[in-house]
This record gives C-alpha cells, structure tokens and sequence, in this order.
C-alpha cells in the first residue's frame, strides 16, 4: 500500500520507518530542507513516560495566575485577540479536575510506557545512537508542599506498575552528586528510573536514513497547501510541486494540523505553546547532570546530552510566533546555572524555540478520523520524543489492518464528539 506522511519531525520520520518495515511504499513531504527542523529540532531530551502528565490538573488555574507573577515565569500569555486561544483556554479549564486529571494521565502513561518499550526494541535491533542515556529522571522539589502533592500522581504510576522512589535529599545527591552544592534549595525528589533521555534531532536524522535503506522516500521543500476531498476520502496533498497521491495518508504535522484538518471538517482542538531551549557546552563533567532534572518550580528540565547541557522549558502563548526572547532565555540560564553553577559556559549557549502541539486535555491525537483513508497523529504537546516510538507503531499497524498491541481507548478524536 502507498502511504503519504505529512511532516517529517520525529512523529512523522518514526511512522514511515515503521511502515517501510511492514512492507508499505511511504513517501514523507516537508517544506523543510531535513527531517526534525522544527519542533523535533532543539527540545529538552526527555524521553519520560513516568512523568507524562496532563498540564490540565486540579489547582493549575491558582497556579497559573501564580505563576504569571514570577520573576522567571514556567507561563508566559501575550494578550491575543485570537479566539482559537480561549477555546482551547476554556477547554483546557474543563480538564481541570480531579476525575479528568486521573483519565487523562492514564491515557498518557500507556501511551508513553508503550513508547519506551518500543524505542527500547528498536535501539537494540538496529543499534542507533544518539546520545542516549537510561538513567531516570529526578522531578526535584524546592518546598514541602511540592513534595507532599505528588500523592496523586504516585497513585496513577502504581496502577500502571510504572517505578519511582521518593527521595530526601541524601538519597537524590546518589543520582546526582553534581547537586551537593546546592541541596539545600531541594527538599526532596520524584525519581523515575525508567526514563530516559537522548538528542530527538540526531534520533530523528539517523532514522531517517534507516527508512531510506528501506526504500522510503523524503520529498523536502515541498509546501502544503491543502488537501484535495473526495466524498469521506483524501483524494490527493496539493502542494507547490503538484498533487500528491496515495492509498493511504498520514497527518503529523504538529501545531499546523489544526489549520490543514479544518476544511475538511475535522475540528482539531491544538494549539501552538511555545516553548524554549538552551544548549550549553559542559566544562566540567562532574560538575554537570548526569541525567534530566526537573525542577518543579520553574518547570524547567536539565539535561545531559553527551558533552552538552540542554535546558528546555517554559510555555508561551502566542500564536505562531517563532521570535526569539531574552527573557525566556534568562529564565532558562537562571536555572542551570542555580543547579548546576559550574557545569557549562551558558555565555556559549545555543538559543532556540518551538511550538509545541498541545491538546487541552493532554493526550494526543492518534488514528482514524471521517476520512476513511487518513490517520491522524498529532497533539503530542512536550512528548512527542517520548510517545513518538511507540505512535509510529500503532499507527503503522493500524494501517496495516492490525490490532494494536495497546488500546485506543481516549487516544482518538472522536474522544471531543
């Protein structure tokens, strides 16, 4: 079966790679000149199915406000006359419960854990690199009341058998010896040791070229302009190079799904938050993390990627803006340099932004929609790199008329009919 995948970052590159081992001829388009140029390019390398959650929580909208009014805000909201923005802002507030939270993180976390199994087969059969690491990650808390909140969140990674400690601060420093100087702005710690952490941008570049050797075919600076319907199918992708055809098609195109799905009468509930990162050269390596650090304050994670530091976080809501901001990028200098003072030269630092896919209950968007011949994958938010492995597997099994080997329940969109 020929199938045509729409966007080329690590969702999209990880499907076709997929497809191209079930013996479909896959062709990828991007208006990109390489795979991972935009989202997938520069983001924090966690690979974190333990700390997948829901952004929508009980309390969030106190802490939101709370957070506006720190000097180095985790939220950053321009005032916008942009009404897909208050609609997802409201449909998020709904998510904001208790009984939604618990949902919703359940969807996420078999979403996640099947991922990690999945990226966990494909690195031993095909033995790529990527500056990958396995060793957890340490969500750290600078008060009691933190670390008194995890209860809820504990509760859910015990129904899905997902391991964690609960540390005090002599038991996190055995992870992270490099924070001795500083343990005393952390009262305690949220270790998941299954996590795992690695560069999205090498992965997805590297894959790439396995799914070449596989026959599929990366069709780049290609603008998508629309797609062409016929009835409840996909008829073609108009670009500028003409229409593209194929039996089957493959949306991944991250925060821009929204406006290509519209015309066709699939509301996609997505909205860009934008967020930041700095990569800084290590100067000292023991001195410098060994794994991700997330710091529960700034929301804000800290990560080894080989001989450099990546720090990524903060959220911003603005649209499909891609400027460059020296506030973000002090917030993001704040915190490594306050955990790990004398681990890299941050005045060398590499500054980037991306919009992240976000849906307002978290959990992405994955499989069939009203068009018979079109799968959808989008909506992943901050865990594309973590779910990527395994959405490229159920939806390349799901192309393939088989049954996935998780369930779909919630992953859908028909989840918001």
């Amino acid at each position: 079966m020929s199938v045509l995948i729409l966007g080329s970052g690590v969702v999209g590159t990880t499907i076709a790679y997929y497809l191209a081992k079930a013996g479909h001829a896959v062709t990828v388009v991007d208006r990109q000149p390489a795979p991972a140029m935009e989202t997938s390019f520069a983001n924090a390398g966690e690979v974190s199915p333990g700390y997948s959650a829901p952004w929508a929580g009980p309390g969030v909208p106190i802490k939101a406000i709370k957070w506006m009014m720190m000097h180095h805000s985790p939220l950053v909201i321009k005032p916008m006359a942009d009404p897909a923005m208050w609609r997802w802002g409201l449909q998020m507030l709904r998510n904001c419960t208790e009984a939604r939270y618990a949902v919703n993180k359940g969807r996420m976390v078999r979403l996640a854990e099947y991922s990690r199994d999945c990226l966990r087969e494909l690195r031993d059969e095909t033995g790529i690199r990527y500056d990958d690491r396995a060793q957890g990650t340490l969500q750290l808390f600078r008060t009691q009341k933190q670390l008194d909140g995890v209860g809820k969140d504990v509760e859910i990674l015990q129904q899905y058998q997902v391991p964690f400690q609960v540390l005090d601060r002599a038991g996190y420093l055995q992870y992270e010896p490099a924070l001795a100087a500083v343990k005393e702005k952390f009262v305690g710690a949220l270790r998941l040791p299954g996590d795992e952490t690695g560069d999205c941008f090498q992965f997805t570049q590297r894959l790439a070229e396995m799914a070449r050797a596989l026959g599929v075919r990366f069709e780049f600076g290609v603008n998508i302009q629309g797609l062409a319907q016929q009835g409840d199918k996909i008829a073609g992708v108009q670009t500028d190079r003409g229409l593209l055809t194929a039996d089957q098609y493959v949306m991944a195109l991250g925060s821009y799904s929204t406006q290509m799905a519209r015309p066709l009468g699939i509301e996609l509930p997505i909205y860009p938050v934008k967020g930041f990162s700095i990569t800084v050269p290590i100067t000292d390596a023991t001195q410098a993390p060994e794994s991700t650090i997330m710091d529960e304050t700034h929301k804000v994670a800290v990560t080894r990627l080989g001989d450099r530091i990546r720090v990524g976080g903060t959220a911003q809501l603005s649209g499909f803006n891609l400027d460059l901001e020296s506030g973000r990028r002090k917030t993001l200098e704040f915190v490594v340099t306050d955990l790990f003072p004398k681990g890299g030269d941050v005045a060398r630092a590499e500054f980037w932004t991306g919009l992240r896919p976000m849906t307002p209950d978290g959990t992405p968007i994955l499989g069939a929609c009203r068009m018979r011949n079109m799968m959808l994958a989008t909506g992943h938010g901050t865990l594309g790199w973590t779910m990527a492995a395994g959405t490229g597997r159920v939806i390349a099994d799901l192309i393939s008329g088989k049954a996935p080997q998780i369930s779909m329940e919630g992953l859908s969109v028909s989840r918001y009919d």
